[in-house]
């Protein structure tokens, strides 16, 4: 009995997992790539509008920026460069490229809420 119960529950097993695996994948329209960065600025391309974002958990990143890019405690564009720390991108992968939804400088201190008391 166990030698005839085996195969089928493999086969089943077998069908089954690829109908699961696709399921659970989303379709490549439906939702796109979102990151958040966080890091040192180590290098503007102002001709291309692209900086390199160094995170210190997953590596160096180059993103792109557009007119609909929001900034935070941040002069726009301009007022990205090099060795500027404590940065945040949100990024979205955007034909191969990560392109800046908003940029900010992160911190800021103050009192976020908590009581010390």
């Amino acid at each position: 009995m166990l030698r005839s119960v085996l195969p089928v529950a493999l086969v089943a097993a077998a069908v089954a997992a690829p109908a699961a695996a696709q399921a659970a994948a989303p379709s490549a329209g439906s939702a796109s790539l979102v990151r958040e960065y966080e890091g040192t600025v180590v290098s503007v391309d102002r001709d291309t509008r692209t900086f390199r974002l160094r995170d210190t958990e997953r590596g160096t990143v180059r993103i792109k920026v557009n007119r609909r890019t929001r900034y935070e405690r941040i002069d726009g564009f301009a007022g990205l460069r090099a060795g500027l720390t404590n940065v945040e991108a949100v990024v979205k992968r955007v034909d191969g490229r990560w392109v800046a939804r908003e940029v900010e400088i992160s911190g800021g201190g103050g009192d976020h809420g908590g009581d010390d008391d």
